[in-house]
């Protein structure tokens, strides 16, 4: 009964992501006090990750977790990040808005305040976020299915993307390593990530502080002059400086300040 009992906590913990301890009890018909010790077993086996009276399946190297999982995670930073990278969006402006959970907190700052906007993604949670908005034309590409990321890939979105010709691409990261390059998971999505980075007139990267200091398996592309990073204020100052060094323009997003980018930025953004 306890391994069924540890199965149902895993299963639970995947479908639902970061769950309290009484909800995984009343859910699963166990007390409180026996599902910490569970929890304690599954922490000690490295399969969940417990914080504030709850727990998430542990994220494992090169394992990417559910997106609804991901999508919950570091949200307050994520948010501030899309608030910051909304003031950059030019009413008529031809947009690529890519997969990540990061850049879906901008999709629904958007929809907030729509204005006249020719909107490309291969998120299929950002245009479902975004359908039916007022003055924006949205367009998701075709592709393979990814499930892991709600995106499409392959071939056909290679094709689709090489056709267009965008003003801004607004775009998020797996990983920022320390040899200044953005690396992801899966080849077709680092792949066409590069694509649309080569078709974009300015790209933005949306990256909390977690993203930086990781690698991945595929590399996307170089930092430098051409990619201007939106991040949080929990950027470590060692990647500040390396950021500097790299030669990239950066806002900082203020979590909880009025205004999402500190004043030096606003005067060279």
């Amino acid at each position: 009964m306890k391994d069924d009992r540890l199965g149902g906590i895993r299963q639970f913990l995947y479908r639902n992501g970061f769950s309290s301890v009484q909800d995984i009890a009343v859910a699963l018909g166990a007390s409180p006090a026996t599902i910490r010790r569970d929890l304690q077993r599954l922490e000690a086996d490295g399969i969940v990750a417990r914080n504030h009276g709850g727990a998430a399946i542990a994220a494992a190297p090169g394992v990417e977790e559910a997106f609804e999982q991901r999508e919950r995670e570091n949200l307050a930073e994520k948010r501030a990040i899309a608030e910051a990278a909304f003031e950059r969006i030019r009413p008529g402006s031809a947009l690529f808005l890519d997969a990540g959970t990061t850049v879906l907190q901008l999709a629904r700052r958007i929809r907030l305040e729509p204005m006249p906007l020719a909107i490309f993604t291969n998120g299929l949670a950002i245009a479902e976020a975004l359908m039916g908005a007022r003055d924006l034309k949205v367009t998701l590409i075709g592709g393979r299915v990814r499930p892991e990321n709600a995106s499409t890939v392959g071939p056909a979105a290679m094709e689709a993307v090489a056709r267009l010709g965008l003003d801004q691409l607004f775009l998020g990261t797996g990983a920022v390593a320390e040899d200044g390059c953005l690396y992801g998971l899966d080849e077709d999505e680092a792949h066409l990530n590069a694509l649309m980075i080569a078709r974009a007139s300015e790209t933005v990267l949306l990256a909390d502080a977690s993203k930086f200091g990781r690698r991945l398996v595929h590399r996307v592309a170089p930092l430098g002059p051409a990619i201007r990073v939106v991040t949080d204020e929990g950027l470590p100052a060692p990647w500040r400086h390396r950021l500097a060094e790299l030669a990239c323009p950066v806002a900082i997003a203020a979590g909880s300040a009025p205004s999402p980018i500190r004043s030096e930025e606003r005067q060279s953004a």
